[in-house]
């Protein structure tokens, strides 16, 4: 059996949760400081992708760095391809778990006690140093659960990634993409193993996110 599927679905769900969990983070913290109006308007921009269809995501990505665009033309020729290569997964992926790990971060910062941080800085501490060793910490729970998410949604994505990197055997396969191609080769068995392989991942991932969810809740009676 080709586990390449797996594989290549793994190293695009980890590599795409590393980069939203920063960029994530990143974005949720500023966002949460920004007056309502204008953190409404971010919030559409930022949350965009999770109501779209996957495969729209995808068609805007290709609209972007499709191999006849600008953008795509010029990375091209500094060697970065997305189009119909696994890192396009990363990018795909990237664009539509990104949402959730937004959404769950500034979730967590807008909870955060914010006396906190002003005790620490009439101790002189810095604001690096107050968003590292007391506002991440005080959040975590939120922001592992995200990630987690993030992680998730990486690894299931199919539309958006279907669109931009399509099906290449030992190239370009997911899980998703696999199971959609078995199935329509009428290898239903095939595809029935890849799915359970899906769900038992799924499954785990989940568990994970419910006891994160309930270290948070005792945290909270304490």
């Amino acid at each position: 059996m080709d586990w390449y599927p797996l594989y290549n679905s793994l190293r695009i769900a980890a590599i795409s949760s590393v980069i939203v969990f920063f960029l994530g983070i990143w974005a949720a913290y500023y966002a949460a400081r920004l007056p309502r109006v204008v953190k409404g308007v971010l919030d559409v921009a930022l949350t965009l992708p999770m109501v779209l269809p996957p495969t729209v995501c995808g068609y805007f990505l290709l609209l972007v760095f499709g191999a006849k665009r600008p953008l795509g033309m010029f990375l091209a020729q500094v060697g970065i391809k997305f189009v119909m290569h696994w890192s396009g997964g990363v990018l795909a992926a990237s664009v539509v778990a990104f949402p959730l790990m937004y959404r769950t971060a500034r979730g967590a910062f807008e909870s955060f006690d914010t006396t906190l941080a002003y005790a620490g800085q009439t101790l002189g501490l810095s604001n690096t140093y107050i968003f590292w060793r007391i506002r991440m910490p005080a959040c975590r729970q939120g922001i592992l659960a995200g990630a987690v998410l993030a992680f998730a949604r990486a690894l299931g994505e199919y539309g958006a990634t279907s669109m931009l990197i399509g099906y290449t055997p030992g190239r370009t396969a997911t899980i998703s993409t696999t199971v959609y191609q078995l199935w329509r080769t009428n290898d239903e068995a095939g595809a029935m193993l890849w799915v359970l392989v899906n769900l038992a991942i799924s499954a785990v991932v989940l568990l994970v996110v419910n006891l994160l969810e309930d270290r948070q809740k005792k945290a909270v009676k304490r």
